[in-house]
């Protein structure tokens, strides 16, 4: 039996940000892990980041923060974006979910990016969830978020809301609620989990005068998936749904889009709440804010989500072990 500590790969995320100084906070936190920042040590040690090289067969004392070196392409300083170091963050994440898929790594945790620095017309980044679907093959990823007891999950996750609607399709919704189920079971330890289903329309639709998608997508996928065991609550209007009563008994929830789930969740644990990707073959948390350029190198940004972040990447190694 392997008793050695998990190895927990963290990408500091966008340089110019707050990620890079957040990696501070950790250094002995966790003796229980192993915690390497894939990341340019000169940019660490910057901003005041103590760190030692890694070295994957010899381990550094408990609670110590390693560093595996990936040089910036520029200098960075701190609240000023530089597009020529988007390929510095890209090559992080290559690296940290390469090194999951071989075993180096038990799972990744990501810091803020920013997705105008990434996103271009010839390459377009619409955020860290697709991006390491693409990597590691992954054919329905799914965003959830943790807080405060509350799971919070997304059918679409980064669409404008005009182009919602259409996203929502028979197929896309199944998908989604079987990755849901099966990592809630798998990784949660959760063998019949309920989850609440929100509709997507106000009211739920109200039998169809306010929206038809309730009728002809959600309600017919919600029928045919309790039939194979799961148990399903639904669709439930987004603004009754997240009260006590309704969440008393459910294990998670799945909203339609962005703005419909998270705002409830972050107001219930922003600054310790974790974004955890779901449907992939490795474990991913990261924070649940921003960049904060107004705050980087000013060791005034909270990292309370970093924190919480690596927590449960770690309980979540322990429960895949």
């Amino acid at each position: 039996m392997n008793n050695a500590p998990a190895c927990i790969a963290i990408t500091p995320g966008e340089p110019a940000g707050v990620g890079p100084e957040l990696l501070s906070s950790l250094v002995g936190r966790f003796p229980n892990a192993r915690l390497v920042a894939i990341a340019d040590p000169q940019l660490l040690a910057e901003r005041g980041v103590d760190a030692r090289p890694f070295n994957l067969t010899q381990q550094s004392e408990p609670g110590t923060l390693e560093v595996l070196p990936v040089a910036l392409k520029t200098p960075s300083q701190p609240g000023i974006l530089d597009a020529r170091n988007a390929e510095y963050v890209l090559e992080t994440l290559r690296i940290a979910t390469s090194g999951c898929l071989e075993g180096s790594f038990a799972a990744i945790v990501t810091g803020p990016i920013h997705k105008g620095v990434l996103s271009t017309e010839t390459h377009p980044f619409s955020g860290h969830t697709e991006f390491l679907a693409a990597l590691t093959g992954a054919a329905t990823p799914v965003m959830m978020l943790v807080a405060e007891g509350l799971r919070v999950a997304l059918v679409t996750t980064h669409l404008p809301l005009h182009e919602v609607p259409a996203a929502i399709t028979v197929n896309r919704l199944e998908a989604v609620i079987r990755v849901l189920h099966h990592d809630l079971q798998t990784r949660f330890g959760l063998r019949q989990p309920h989850i609440l289903i929100a509709g997507l329309n106000p009211h739920a639709g109200e039998s169809g005068h306010m929206g038809e998608e309730e009728i002809t997508i959600i309600q017919p996928v919600l029928e045919r998936l309790r039939q194979t065991g799961m148990q399903l609550t639904g669709p439930l209007p987004a603004d009754t749904l997240f009260t006590p009563g309704p969440l008393a008994n459910a294990d998670a929830v799945l909203a339609m889009y962005h703005d419909q789930g998270l705002p409830v969740l972050k107001y219930a644990g922003f600054g310790h709440a974790v974004n955890i990707t779901l449907g992939l073959p490795i474990i991913r948390t990261s924070v649940d804010h921003g960049t904060a350029l107004d705050l980087a190198g000013r060791a005034q940004a909270d990292p309370g989500s970093l924190q919480a972040a690596v927590a449960q990447a770690i309980n979540l190694c322990a429960a895949s072990a």
